[in-house]
């Protein structure tokens, strides 16, 4: 094959390899080891996740008065595209690419053709395993409509190019081209393609692109897991009861079905254990890559050691899960759930929302950072990503908040808060709340123990003014009520006061974008 038609000359192309053959060559490079489980395991360099003060997007005709723009969606011009463009492929003339064609979204009717070219064969690799892997027939018939070029060698000249740094992601809606360099963290590639999506689908096919995991239970009912990282979005929608659809990217039709976007997993794997996660821990097997993990002189992985980054990797095939949806589509969701690691310990760890509160949580997209995750964080921080992945949502929220209340009052699903974070006080004084407690709470729900909302059976928070359930098959009753965790009434309240106008104050923001009903979704007293 030739690449001359994106400017790549006389290059050595690897065309469609194997997993098998990408590692065999990656490790041949000296790019990377094979580990004690035979997955292959590699240091992405510099970058050891997103950089999300160096992505761009093209502003032009397409763009201009629908994209977002600000610190998020960062404007970058045509004409410096071009330049920076013709660098990229030039850089990557008369060199060794490994090439792919793929597609996203397993929903045949929202089907997209990918060719990602790579100046790494991990890089490669990592395609494989996270997106769609057509048929040798679809392949015969193969015409790319998106195309991604990562060079993570190439380093960019801020000052003649336009870019922040050396290191940049840039989406052409025009020329549908994502152009990602100066980073080896392989999230870049996915995410491109997902930014992608999320302008495409409620733009074009008006089909609400939701950054969720998903899954499907045996009476056909589907669950959709909302959730920045961290929060537990993998852990709990990978279910040995329930069918995996997928882990971080779905869309939601007009025909009220849930398709994954992907055709694999990418989970943190700080931690890790068999006991706590068994089918993400037993996925870890040749054909998937570990990223920035520690190895000893055997090959085996310290899953707590985080001298590189806590936010250690692993991506593999969908495959890899024993339990999958095949193809991965889900009809009639049911329930979602909204995922907060709340590091101040005073969110509820369970409550129903109304059409109001899950507006405006998805708005808010809350969770927290804590001690030890970025550089200066010495206290828990709250953090808000608006409808929980803002870096990747080139709309406005507003647009994608009216778009999810449409489709849940359509289909009736009720919304659940989930706190997966801390109990008995905040970070550093409570501990995280249990995965099996998590869990069970998850199930009841699933399995429709808790019921429609009565006096009875539900509380309304005092500062939240969500529904807590009083009770929950398989919980503690003590746990539900993190004020009474804390054993002193004075600082969780003032805590949660605290976070309160944190929401507020995040929320200011999106006002003027949102009706009365959405804005009372919110907490309603402040803190004097």
């Amino acid at each position: 094959m030739s690449l001359e038609q994106y400017g790549i000359k006389s290059t050595k192309i690897h065309y469609q390899l194997s997993s098998e053959d990408l590692q065999r060559i990656t490790i041949e490079k000296g790019q990377g080891v094979k580990a004690s489980s035979g997955a292959l395991a590699v240091n992405t360099g510099e970058f050891t996740g997103r950089s999300p003060k160096d992505r761009f997007i093209v502003k032009d005709a397409i763009t201009e008065d629908k994209v977002w723009w600000g610190t998020i969606n960062i404007p970058f011009s045509s004409e410096n595209f071009d330049k920076l463009y013709d660098k990229v492929v030039e850089y990557l003339s008369n060199k060794e690419v490994f090439v792919r064609d793929c597609y996203a979204c397993a929903d045949a009717d929202y089907k997209l053709n990918i060719r990602v070219i790579n100046e790494y064969p991990w890089s490669n690799m990592f395609a494989y395993n996270m997106f769609l892997r057509p048929t040798t027939e679809e392949l015969e018939q193969f015409e790319a409509q998106w195309t991604v070029i990562n060079a993570p060698s190439f380093m960019a000249d801020a000052n003649v190019d336009g870019t922040r740094q050396h290191n940049f992601a840039i989406l052409n809606f025009t020329k549908k081209i994502a152009l990602i360099g100066g980073t080896g963290y392989t999230g870049e590639i996915k995410k491109g393609i997902f930014s992608a999506l999320n302008f495409i689908l409620p733009v074009e096919k008006n089909t609400l692109p939701m950054h969720c995991s998903a899954n499907v239970g045996k009476a056909g009912d589907t669950a959709i897991f909302f959730g920045l990282s961290g929060t537990g979005k993998t852990t709990l929608s990978t279910d040995a009861n329930r069918s995996l659809i997928g882990d971080d990217e779905h869309g939601w039709t007009n025909e009220n079905s849930v398709f994954n976007f992907e055709g694999g997993c990418y989970a943190k794997v700080i931690n890790l254990s068999r006991d706590k996660e068994p089918e993400i821990y037993d996925a870890i097997k040749p054909g998937a890559i570990l990223e920035n993990v520690i190895l000893n002189d055997a090959g085996e992985v310290n899953f707590e050691d985080t001298y590189i980054t806590q936010n250690t990797r692993v991506s593999y095939p969908i495959h890899h899960i024993e339990n999958i949806k095949v193809p991965s589509v889900g009809k009639n969701p049911k329930n979602i759930f909204f995922l907060t690691a709340d590091a101040f310990g005073v969110i509820p760890p369970i409550s129903k929302l109304t059409p109001s509160q899950a507006a405006y949580h998805f708005i808010s997209g809350y969770t927290a950072k804590v001690a030890g995750t970025e550089a200066g964080i010495k206290e828990p921080q709250p953090s808000f990503s608006a409808c929980f992945g803002a870096p990747f949502m080139p709309l406005h929220p507003a647009k994608y908040a009216e778009m999810l209340s449409n489709k849940m009052i359509a289909a009736g699903v009720n919304v659940w808060l989930i706190n997966t974070g801390w109990t008995g006080g905040p970070y550093g004084v409570g501990t995280r709340m249990e995965l099996k407690y998590t869990r069970a709470m998850i199930n009841a729900v699933l399995d429709g123990d808790l019921g429609l909302y009565n006096y009875d059976d539900y509380h309304i928070h005092s500062v939240f003014g969500v529904a807590q359930p009083r009770s929950c098959p398989g919980v503690p009753t003590s746990v539900l009520s993190p004020r009474a965790t804390w054993n002193d009434d004075k600082a969780y309240y003032t805590t949660a006061f605290k976070l309160t106008n944190a929401f507020r104050e995040n929320f200011k923001k999106f006002e003027m974008h949102c009706s009365e009903e959405i804005r009372r979704g919110g907490p309603q007293r402040y803190a004097f």
